[in-house]
């Protein structure tokens, strides 16, 4: 499907080292070679896949041949060649060669004197030997960082040394802490990082103020969410003499306060990115610089880097200016009473607003027409009481004032990366940044097609734009039914993840032949180091290497995935104390995974996912069918595959482990 991708496996292959042996096992023979290195992601099952550049396919690798490897370890694999082959490539780990991390969080359990570290992370799959010296004279249940200081080649365990005690596991404060720390993030700020931001000016000087294009009586806004402090972007709007439409987007100049080799620099860049929990945030510049200082409140001065648009009564855009702004918000409104005003509720700004949106539907529409892709996942959020305890489940609902705000970051992030990247890169060689989505995965894609099709579903895939339009389509088709969530989420895994790159490919996902994020500086590293290179770019200024600055989208791209994940796991760990008062209680849901130790069930009232045990299936005797991704009964032949509706009831629910089980009921198959 893509040329680029078949020229990277050649690539790859030319490199293979190849050693040959033999070597007897289970009384089958293989032959062993095709020496690569990858990364290791180990499954529930304990099974695991390595992921190669340059192959299509990950290789699967037994349980028993991981040989000490941890999920997200850097691994060197043996190939196994199996008699009559198989279209799934195995592996054997032979090495160990980077490890993800070196510590972990878990819990201690003592027996007999012994301390042994059982490990939060499911990837782990053995507990750490803790000698006595090295306990820190932790007490039982404690929950610790321990560092792992050694693996012996006869030793069933690792020895871990414990660095840290965090307190008793359970309570809510000390499993976010853990959610963060074992996604490598922190939970406070250095000194010297403190001292530099309560060192910042608060007030605006007039001498900063003339540096600036000044758009403090233009009417200006922000639009946020209720609980937020950390306001980044501002919208002034105004009509012009000419008949144009003046659209201000107006990002917080953190730049201006964050020299490069300062210390709060230094930290926002191990960071890398704001990672937003269910109860609290991990920011990534002290709260003096991210809530006050940058934050654009009302009815204050502040500086930003701003992209103003002159745009016509169809969105077409005139002319497009970029520099460096003061401004004066005049009004800071929640997302709900932007939505009012937009839906007729009267109120300031009442007709900018209209007017905006009205842009706003304009330049979606034309977006959607180019290509762009709508998937709006659904976000779980929780209602909690005083103490933090989650005392109501919703799923956000997204509005025009939310679509509003985004598509006009959208516009702003276009086009600046359009600015360098087209018309400001010299000879193809301009450094910059570029946030870039490759094309879909082609066998993924198949397997959707046939799996869409059991619902009734004939979608065609014959070249990227028409996969887009008919993923679009199909989104709009299964709005509001059973099956909305299921292929919701295959569509979105047959996606490739998004990226920081100096190496531009384009925005598939968008649409967008240039791309990149200027609009978030306060919570994305990358965002600052978008404004200085449009800034040095704007006043001819020396750039930095591309080498530098793609080590720093590479590092900038693997915080983001860990801060998914922390969020997803605060998510879980919220929804499963939110659902250990329901145990007993019977549910409506849908099948939304199938693996060899039980079905995952989705319910659609919480946006809750829990687990079928296949050992609690006792109405048949039920074995996975992995090319159909479905269980199938021995006896009855009966089925459970992704998109099945069945009743359950909930047994037990464990927060520690962020998991929930459920138990088919007697009816279990609701029939589609």
């Amino acid at each position: 499907m893509s040329k680029k991708k078949k020229i990277n496996k050649s690539h790859s292959t030319d490199k293979i080292k190849r050693e040959k042996k033999s070597t007897k096992k289970d009384h089958e023979t293989f032959v062993v070679g095709d020496e690569l290195v990858g990364v290791i992601d180990i499954a529930r099952s304990g099974d695991a896949f390595v992921s190669i550049d340059g192959k299509d396919k990950d290789f699967y690798i037994h349980r028993k041949n991981i040989n000490k490897a941890f999920d997200g370890d850097k691994v060197k694999l043996m190939r196994l060649h199996k008699p009559g082959g198989g279209s799934r490539p195995e592996g054997i780990i032979t090495e160990v060669l980077e490890r993800k991390r070196t510590h972990f969080i878990g819990v201690v359990s003592r027996a007999n004197d012994t301390c042994f570290v059982v490990p939060d992370d499911t990837g782990v799959k053995v507990d750490f030997y803790v000698p006595e010296i090295h306990s820190m004279k932790a007490k039982q249940h404690d929950k610790v960082v321990v560092e792992m200081a050694d693996w012996r080649p006869k030793d069933k365990n690792p020895i871990g040394h414990i660095t840290e005690i965090l307190g008793q596991a359970g309570g809510n404060d000390i499993e976010m802490k853990s959610i963060l720390i074992e996604n490598g993030f922190f939970t406070s700020f250095p000194n010297e990082v403190l001292k530099e931001a309560d060192e910042l000016p608060e007030k605006v000087s007039d001498e900063e103020k003339k540096k600036r294009k000044d758009f403090s009586k233009i009417p200006t806004f922000t639009i946020d969410p209720t609980d937020a402090k950390d306001f980044d972007d501002a919208l002034s709007f105004r009509k012009l003499e000419n008949g144009l439409f003046e659209v201000g987007v107006h990002i917080a100049d953190v730049s201006h306060y964050v020299n490069e080799h300062c210390a709060m620099e230094k930290e926002a860049f191990k960071r890398a990115t704001s990672v937003y929990l269910v109860d609290r945030v991990a920011p990534m510049f002290p709260e003096r610089l991210s809530n006050i200082i940058c934050s654009l409140r009302p009815n204050e001065d502040k500086l930003c880097y701003a992209t103003v648009f002159q745009m016509a009564e169809k969105a077409n855009v005139k002319d497009v200016w970029f520099g460096r702004t003061v401004i004066h918000s005049q009004k800071r409104f929640t997302y709900d009473e932007a939505q009012e005003i937009l839906e007729g509720k009267d109120g300031v700004f009442k007709d900018e607003l209209l007017q905006l949106n009205k842009l706003a539907y304009i330049l979606r529409d034309h977006r959607f027409k180019n290509g762009s892709i709508g998937f709006d996942a659904p976000e779980t959020k929780f209602q909690l009481d005083e103490t933090g305890k989650p005392i109501g489940v919703f799923v956000k609902e997204r509005k025009d004032a939310h679509l509003l705000i985004e598509d006009f970051m959208l516009l702003a992030n276009k086009a600046v990366a359009t600015f360098i990247g087209k018309e400001k890169n010299k000879n193809g060689k301009t450094p910059f940044v570029y946030r870039v989505h490759d094309l879909p995965n082609e066998e993924k894609l198949i397997d959707f097609q046939l799996f869409a099709s059991k619902f009734g579903y004939k979608i065609q895939f014959d070249n990227p734009k028409q996969i887009a339009r008919e993923l679009n389509r199909l989104m709009f088709e299964i709005e509001g039914k059973p099956e909305q969530a299921v292929l919701q989420q295959l569509a979105i895994r047959c996606m490739a993840k998004a990226v920081y790159t100096t190496e531009n490919i384009g925005h598939y996902g968008l649409g967008f032949e240039y791309y990149t994020h200027f609009t978030s500086p306060i919570r994305r590293y990358p965002d600052v180091m978008v404004h200085r290179l449009l800034d040095k770019i704007l006043h001819d200024k020396k750039l930095p290497s591309h080498g530098d600055l793609e080590y720093q989208c590479k590092h900038s791209s693997e915080r983001e995935r860990a801060a998914a994940v922390a969020e997803r796991s605060s998510v879980k760990y919220k929804m499963a104390e939110f659902m250990l008062d329901r145990i007993g209680e019977h549910f409506s849901g849908v099948v939304s995974g199938v693996k060899n130790w039980g079905i995952y069930v989705e319910l659609p009232e919480y946006n809750c996912e829990g687990l079928v045990r296949v050992e609690t299936m006792r109405e048949d005797t039920f074995v996975f069918d992995e090319r159909k991704m479905r269980m199938l009964g021995k006896r009855t032949n009966k089925t459970y595959q992704l998109g099945d509706r069945v009743e359950v009831t909930l047994t037990s629910v464990d927060i520690e482990k962020k998991t929930i089980d459920f138990e088919l009921l007697k009816e279990k198959k609701v029939m589609m």
